[in-house]
């Protein structure tokens, strides 16, 4: 029994190690993957004899069934129906962070959570101050968001001399401002005048996946079906759709089928039946008795392994490297104008530009000062303070939330477009700026066993 819980515990650390691994890995990499698609986006936009090609995202797609038609531009599919599975991974990734992750307890989720906050607040300040009165006025959420891919691209760059604790804080700050970002468009971005009729309906529906989760379902369908149906609902009630796949994703099994004990007790048990039928020889051939065995061990790998992760896993590169890319490709094509940054300036161009490259940093590094001095949070022993600084300015690369922010927030063709340029070239000087902070703030830092 204490030799199986030293395999457990093993396989649980490796598992666990190998999933940060993978995470940092796809997030790094995607990173790159968006950079690439945001700048081929751009070049398409900027090159007269290319510009057409932007026009094929106006095209409408969709299925007739009957009397029943559903059409949407190629542009609202990517908008309101990729970017809700992204958000439905965000949701579980959120979900997974307060189940067992870094928001899991008071002490862990403090400093993140404290971070994010202050650097929502301030650069929703900052260009408030300059928009306060102005047309312009509805784009405050636009500076308060953080694009985790970029920014983990970022730091991928620099490799292991950036510390673990410092990917780990970034993340975990990302995502506690996606779910604010979340937050901010269910309650202050409606597409259309609200249909509480579909969202009543869609809270059914809801609880009815909670019930099915009570029930300990587990059948993927059970929870893909009714997730459609939620979506469609969102559709039309007024609220984004995209909040559609936050939702859906609370209500996905984060618990096993299966007890710890009853789990050790039966793999215990198959691996004495299978040592009995060995042949005791160096090559593995499995007989009979064996591949039974091996097909019940597995049986019971699943049952410890959560719908929610299942889902995660398997969703998330498809997210990374597919849905996010279509994104950048259909709406990080516009027309940057540097006429923008020359005096009078928009008001628009300082609100967006500061909240993100100075709000972020300021907000981010007092908000954890003060969380630190007041002691409810710990800064992590291997993170400096200027570290956490560096971190603030890499989270300033709002591209992917900012512009999808942007798509609601305005009305008017100029004013999105204007938002995007300067979303765009604000995001670049905030890539550049935080590379070369982490570079010297990590200077005399000697990785351990790092990722």
């Amino acid at each position: 029994m204490d030799v199986l819980k030293k395999i457990i515990r093993y396989n649980r650390g490796f598992e666990l190690r190998n999933v940060f691994q993978t995470f940092f890995r796809n997030q790094s990499s995607g990173g790159i993957v968006l950079m690439v698609c945001a700048i081929a986006a751009i070049t398409i936009a900027n090159v007269p004899s290319w510009s057409h090609i932007q026009d094929y995202l106006n095209l409408y797609l969709g299925f007739k069934i009957g009397a029943f038609e559903f059409k949407m531009s190629i542009l609202h599919w990517i908008n309101d129906g990729l970017m809700a599975i992204f958000f439905f991974v965000v949701g579980l990734e959120i979900k997974r962070e307060i189940l067992v992750g870094e928001l899991s307890s008071v002490k862990q989720a403090a400093l993140p959570i404290f971070a994010a906050l202050g650097g929502m607040v301030v650069p929703a300040l900052i260009y408030f101050m300059f928009n306060n009165g102005e047309v312009s006025a509805n784009g405050w959420g636009i500076p308060m968001a953080t694009d985790i891919a970029f920014a983990l691209g970022i730091l991928s760059l620099l490799g292991k001399r950036v510390p673990l604790s410092l990917k780990i804080f970034l993340t975990a700050l990302a995502i506690v401002d996606d779910l604010g970002a979340i937050i901010v468009l269910a309650v202050f971005y409606p597409t259309n005048e609200i249909n509480f009729t579909l969202l009543i309906s869609a809270a059914c529906v809801l609880a009815i996946m909670v019930m099915l989760n009570y029930m300990k379902v587990r059948r993927p369908s059970m929870y893909i079906i009714p997730g459609v149906i939620v979506w469609l609902l969102f559709l039309g009630s007024g609220i984004h759709a995209t909040i559609a796949g936050v939702l859906v994703a609370m209500t996905i099994p984060g618990k096993t089928t299966i007890n710890e004990v009853r789990f050790i007790v039966g793999m215990k048990y198959l691996l004495n039946k299978f040592s009995a039928e060995s042949s005791h020889k160096i090559e593995v051939l499995a007989n009979t008795v064996q591949q039974q065995v091996i097909h019940n061990m597995h049986h019971k790998l699943k049952q410890v392994h959560p719908l929610m992760i299942k889902f995660e896993h398997g969703l998330h590169p498809w997210v990374t490297f597919l849905i996010m890319p279509i994104f950048a490709l259909a709406n990080a094509g516009v027309k940057i104008d540097l006429s923008l940054f020359t005096p009078p300036l928009e008001p628009i161009v300082p609100g967006i530009f500061l909240g993100l490259l100075a709000g972020k940093p300021i907000g981010i590094f007092l908000a954890s000062w003060i969380s630190v001095k007041l002691k409810i949070a710990d800064l992590p022993g291997d993170i400096s303070w200027m570290q956490i600084l560096s971190a603030g300015i890499i989270a300033g690369i709002g591209f992917t939330m900012s512009i999808f922010i942007d798509n609601l927030a305005f009305s008017g063709i100029h004013m999105v477009n204007m938002g995007k340029a300067v979303i765009l070239i604000t995001s670049f000087v905030a890539a550049i700026a935080g590379l070369i902070a982490i570079y010297f703030s990590t200077k005399n830092y000697k990785p351990i066993n790092n990722i």
